[in-house]
């Protein structure tokens, strides 16, 4: 599409959403006498909106490609749910086999996280990268990079944990769908951080002295929309503008966040365009 860099450049990791959808709660706890960090949340909720949001749009992901979003949405928001409330990530993972790009990203300033698939135009290098973007209120933006092996979603962000934040995390499942990050604080008991399993996690608020230090709600929204897009389609050249037209007065532009269709038209550009002019 003429414009595309443009356009995606303009809406990937934009913090500023609007939330509606259905509100998935995150409890944080502190393991006294471990020194250690427990996220958990059950992600019924979330999952729920992210399908609304699929069958809205006609959006159709081979069931293996569903399941790599959904852990990445997971392992995202339990990451984000640990972090200062003034920050936003993004991770972007390059799969080799599948070959696929996966995009989840999320803001702790208004509580949403989003994602989606591609397939088409991935680049082809031989290894899969990690990619993680941070953008925290006052600070540069921050990006790290790592190679990591295989395709499951939390072992990729756990080896970015190693490697990259210099302090371990895990991840575990306590059922399906409710899912947990520990994650290693100053002066963490390591022996039993190693030793922790699902099994273990399941039995962790009986065995261990927890306190609960805040909750944090997350909904599955983008916030996309035509009003975001027709400045970015009329900061085009006028010959981009007629291409991405294609003689037609209707246009659809993908949303490279969510992948939502959104229906564009020049009537809509004009009235943009004189609103700019007379505002």
């Amino acid at each position: 599409m003429p414009g595309g860099a443009e356009l995606s450049a303009a809406l990937l990791n934009d913090p500023n959403k609007q939330s509606r959808n259905t509100p998935l709660e995150v409890r944080c706890y502190f393991v006294r006498h471990r020194n250690a960090l427990v996220v958990r949340a059950e992600f019924s909720p979330l999952y729920t909106d992210y399908y609304l949001h699929h069958m809205q749009h006609g959006i159709r992901l081979l069931p293996e490609h569903d399941l790599l979003l959904k852990d990445g949405l997971a392992a995202l928001t339990l990451h984000l749910a640990s972090r200062p409330w003034n920050e936003a990530s993004a991770f972007t993972i390059n799969l080799q086999d599948p070959l696929l790009n996966l995009f989840v990203t999320g803001s702790n300033r208004d509580g949403t996280v989003v994602g989606r698939v591609f397939t088409k135009e991935v680049k082809q290098g031989g290894r899969n990268l990690f990619f993680c973007r941070t953008d925290r209120d006052g600070e540069p933006d921050r990006q790290s990079t790592v190679e990591f092996q295989g395709t499951d979603m939390f072992e990729a962000v756990e080896h970015y944990y190693r490697y990259s934040e210099q302090r371990p995390a895990r991840y575990f499942h306590y059922s399906e769908e409710d899912l947990v990050m520990v994650s290693a604080q100053p002066d963490c008991d390591m022996p039993w951080f190693l030793t922790l399993d699902d099994g273990k996690i399941q039995s962790l608020d009986e065995e261990e002295e927890l306190s609960l230090l805040e909750t944090r709600m997350y909904r599955f929204e983008c916030g996309c929309d035509a009003d975001r897009i027709y400045p970015i389609i009329a900061s085009l050249p006028e010959e981009e503008i007629d291409a991405f037209f294609d003689q037609s007065d209707l246009a659809v532009a993908i949303c490279p966040r969510c992948g939502a269709r959104l229906s564009l038209s020049r009537e809509g550009l004009e009235t943009f365009l004189e609103s700019r002019r007379t505002g």
